[in-house]
């Protein structure tokens, strides 16, 4: 893992039993604790060494100029970055005046576990310093998923060979340096910004300090605070002092063999838009007083109770991959940190454990991270999908700017407007409007709320449908088109009739017609009336659709199937990815793809597909797809299921599962990889568990691939919690939460009922030959518990020979 074996494999933890410096920036990732509002990366205590510094507040930015060679209309002006703001996890220690710092001294023992079940990230350290004295240090660190804006560390000193003289200093610091900058010729990595916390106020009082800043260009105010609670032998000494951007409380003490000193510290953090200094300042040392009230205990306590009703709903049980079921958990974990607590703010691509891509949220959010939360922490896709509501108002102001009606949302952006400086990936990729209307409509379906599809889905359902209608168009055949777009695929861009598009719009006009007929009164308050509603359906049931008759596959967009095919033979596997490597013109006029577009459509829009088409498209656009991005190998790993390839399914699934933990991507450092991550879920229920939600019907299809014994994961359903168990041969759901429901297993219903599990068999799988990829873009293969074991033995006894 991450280029070393020091990670272990069990299943509810990540252990890291050795520090390895020159892969510290992605371990910070993998350690990043969240809650959606607060992010903090699994930086070392002591803040040195650090591979990337960094402490989030979700939507806290700050705005920098989008700077192009030569303008045009429409070009965004200002970019959106998220900052690395005040950063209260340091601890410095200092043994008999000898600072703890891990690449001086003898580094005897340490260990870091992230632990999914309570929540917290744990850590343990046996160090001699260079004169040799040696000492214990153990540390725990919460952010808390019940108290939104609350962190808190627990921090443990002992002596081993004799009595030391520790001093422990406990710090606040504004406009830190994170680190090695980004990558300048990488687009994913974000923009280097100097010292952007303009100090406001500094406030000290007993063990409390609390610093307010404002980011400079955005107007954005934020406080942060820190308290603490010591105990330590008789003669502690503590100090407090605050200056514009750094606080530190000093602790002092002489500790015998047998005594610890203990530091409990609370931090606190806030931000706003609109409030004063006295208002944020409130609201921050209301944080650190309740928490202080709530107490170490009881932050840990609750922390496991939130999970434990998590865990109870969202678990995913995985029999025979046991490296594949720790992925999964961690995977699980880090979704749930990333929007747990977001409350109407976006959900990164990184979430909060780095600064990649500028901290910016895509298309991702609704394609891939909605629908794990969905099935499995429906508040927080309800909050932020609330969270693209509130940013309506913009995406009005953006479609009229276009020249078009309804509403256009930013390809990336943090706070609502677009900051994309390159239009034909951006606001191009007209799509991302149908993903959230999707996600609108998934959400409307797996959850009864009447209230909110009225008031927050029908407008959002209403403006997207207004944005289609007016960028396609009837062509003289009677056909509806809409030219000119990209779809997920970056590498065919501006382009007519990409079918993912198409078929998504079609399913965003009838969800809106379908929803303004139900809530007739919000509709006419929207202006909606029965001509425009006819006008959509008659959109989308003319929705044009290219297939190519002569290779019998559908096109991904019209005429693609007749352009060059890419050079895949002359490409080594330095030059990937190809965005790195090769101009844009080249790659838009080629058969390359660089993550599943006509394959995401076979699963987002699987009843416009007959079995026997997602079969053919299946095959012909795996032999073009190089995987440039982390969000195709879940869509290839549920496609490939679906069509009978079970063996590269799971090959797929593992690239998805592991993204992070094996660093695939090369940019692990940057922060974990939300949409990926969200994916190891996604292909494991709607590959191997075969599930689908289209119109509020749950079909499964369940079908494991040889190395798997057993997979059991919980859907939550309109009130119900709906248990899925699926081994070689046969299925069992079982209601174990709510009212009967109807389901499909493999085109058959089935009602399930309170406390009376069905079972039904599984037909047995198509035997397919396995699709080739394009050369040196083969998935890596998985190796399964049995085998691994096996290569264990034979490497045991070529060591004892």
């Amino acid at each position: 893992m991450i280029g070393h074996s020091a990670f272990s494999v069990e299943p509810w933890a990540l252990r890291e039993t050795e520090l390895r410096l020159d892969v510290l920036a992605q371990s910070e990732s993998l350690f990043a604790l969240a809650n959606g509002h607060i992010g903090l990366r699994g930086n070392l205590d002591e803040g040195e060494p650090a591979g990337l510094a960094g402490t989030y507040l979700n939507g806290f930015h700050e705005v920098r100029p989008l700077p192009y060679a030569e303008t045009a209309y429409g070009n965004p002006e200002a970019g959106e970055t998220v900052l690395n703001v005040t950063d209260g996890k340091l601890l410095r220690l200092l043994v008999d005046d000898e600072l703890f710092d891990m690449r001086y001294g003898t580094l005897l023992e340490h260990e870091r576990v992230l632990d999914f079940r309570a929540g917290v990230l744990r850590r343990r350290v046996h160090w001699r310093s260079p004169p040799g004295r040696e000492v214990r240090v153990s540390s725990t660190r919460i952010v808390s998923l019940t108290q939104r804006g609350t962190a808190a560390i627990l921090y443990e000193v002992e002596p081993v060979d004799g009595p030391l003289r520790l001093v422990v200093q406990s710090e606040l610091i504004a406009n830190q340096d994170g680190g090695p900058g980004p990558e300048a010729d990488d687009p994913r990595a974000a923009a280097a910004l100097t010292a952007p916390l303009e100090h406001e106020e500094h406030y000290e009082h007993d063990r409390l300090v609390l610093l307010v800043h404002r980011a400079k260009r955005s107007d954005l105010r934020m406080a942060a605070a820190m308290d603490h609670e010591v105990d330590g032998p008789d003669g502690t000494v503590v100090d407090v002092e605050a200056a514009p951007d750094a606080g530190r409380v000093t602790i002092a003490a002489d500790v015998a063999p047998g005594e610890r000193l203990r530091v409990l510290k609370f931090l606190a953090y806030g931000w706003s838009g609109h409030r004063s200094v006295a208002s944020v300042r409130s609201q921050v040392r209301g944080y650190v007083a309740e928490a202080r009230h709530t107490g170490w205990e009881g932050l840990c306590a609750a922390q496991r109770e939130y999970l434990d009703r998590f865990w109870a709903r969202a678990d995913v049980e995985v029999d025979g991959d046991t490296e594949l079921q720790q992925a999964v958990r961690f995977c699980l974990f880090h979704v749930l940190q990333s929007g747990a607590r977001a409350e109407m703010r976006a959900i990164a691509a990184k979430g909060l454990t780095g600064p990649g891509y500028d901290g910016h949220a895509f298309w991702d959010t609704e394609s891939f991270v909605l629908p794990v939360l969905t099935y499995t922490a429906p508040d927080a896709a309800r909050d932020a999908l609330a969270w693209r509501y509130t940013t309506l108002d913009l995406a009005r102001e953006r479609a009229v700017q276009l020249g078009l009606e309804g509403a256009t949302f930013p390809w990336r952006t943090i706070a609502g407007r677009e900051c994309s400086g390159y239009w034909p990936a951006s606001t191009s990729a007209f799509h991302v409007n149908a993903d959230i209307a999707d996600a609108v409509l998934r959400y409307r379906n797996a959850v009864s709320d009447p209230a909110w599809d009225a008031e927050v889905g029908l407008p959002l359902l209403v403006e997207t449908a207004r944005l289609w209608r007016s960028l396609g168009h009837h062509d003289p055949s009677g056909g509806f088109r809409i030219d000119g777009v990209t779809g997920p695929d970056e590498y065919s861009a501006v382009a007519d009739n990409n079918v993912y598009t198409n078929l998504m719009a079609k399913q965003n006009l009838l969800g809106a017609a379908a929803t303004a007929e139900a809530h007739p009164e919000h509709a006419r308050a929207l202006g909606v009336d029965a001509e425009e509603m006819a006008s959509w359906r008659d959109a989308a049931n003319d929705i044009y659709i290219p297939f190519d008759t002569r290779l019998g596959v559908h096109c991904q967009s019209e005429n693609f199937t007749n352009h060059a095919v890419w050079d895949f033979q002359s490409t080594g596997p330095d030059k990937y990815p190809l965005l790195l490597h090769a101009p844009y013109f080249d790659l838009y006029r080629k058969q390359v793809v660089k993550q599943a577009d006509l394959v995401l459509a076979l699963f987002a829009c699987s009843d416009e597909f007959t079995p026997e088409e997602k079969v053919r498209d299946f095959e012909y656009y795996e032999a073009l797809t190089v995987r440039d991005s982390s969000l195709s190998a879940c869509t290839q790993a549920i496609v490939a299921a679906e069509t009978g390839h079970l063996d590269l399914a799971y090959d797929y699934l593992g690239e998805a599962a592991f993204v992070d933990l094996h660093d695939l991507a090369h940019n692990t450092r940057d922060g974990l990889h939300m949409a990926s991550l969200a994916g190891g879920w996604i292909a494991l229920v709607c590959g191997f568990g075969g599930f689908r939600d289209h119109g509020g019907k749950l079909r499964f299809a369940p079908r494991l691939p040889e190395p798997l014994d057993r997979l059991h994961f919980n859907l939550t359903f309109r009130g119900r919690c709906l248990s899925v168990e699926t081994r070689t041969e046969h299925a069992t759901y079982t209601l174990k939460v709510g009212d009967a429901l109807e389901i499909e297993h493999h085109g058959a219903a089935v009602e399930v009922r309170p406390g009376e599990p069905v079972t039904r068999a599984i037909p047995p799988a198509p035997h397919r030959e396995r699709p080739r990829q394009p050369p040196g873009r083969e998935p890596r293969r998985r190796t399964p518990d049995r085998q691994r074991a096996g290569l264990s033995q034979a490497a045991a006894a070529r060591r004892r020979r």
